[in-house]
């Protein structure tokens, strides 16, 4: 499992120009699955999201995590975190299929609420727009 984890001061996602997700402080996560990630994967990727401490402190040291700054997630599922550019048109033979990836995006989105944080999304499969407020820059790849 792949993630791409942006510190933004708001996002949202729209499908069809209605808005299906939006936070304000938190992170946007892009979220990619691969074909041998199980439910352990999607555990252990919620622990890397929900305590990464990218949030500054009040020496300006990037000290806090997601909770201490009181903080959201968007998530939006990624199967080209997959892609294979060894040509110029990318394969996404190594995503997992969709009945492999949607279970294990859920399961993430539902661990993330159990740490008790809220949790917006897009739609899978779906074809979205995202906008993000990028804070910093500060965008972080996590792989389990």
């Amino acid at each position: 499992m792949r993630a791409v984890v942006t510190r933004v001061r708001q996002a949202r996602v729209e499908i069809d120009g209605r808005v299906n997700g939006q936070i304000e402080q938190g992170f946007l996560v892009l979220l990619g699955v691969a074909p041998q990630d199980g439910p352990d994967t999607a555990d252990k990727m919620a622990d890397k999201v929900c305590g990464l401490r990218v949030f500054e402190d009040e020496l300006g040291k990037m000290n806090r995590n997601l909770a201490a700054v009181g903080g959201g997630l968007l998530v939006v599922s990624q199967f080209t975190l997959y892609a294979d550019t060894s040509s110029r048109r990318p394969g996404f033979t190594g995503a997992a299929r969709p009945e492999v990836a949607r279970p294990l995006y859920e399961r993430f989105m539902e661990q993330c609420r159990q740490r008790g944080f809220p949790v917006e999304h897009g739609e899978f499969g779906a074809d979205m727009q995202v906008f993000s407020q990028n804070d910093g820059p500060v965008t972080i790849l996590l792989e389990v």
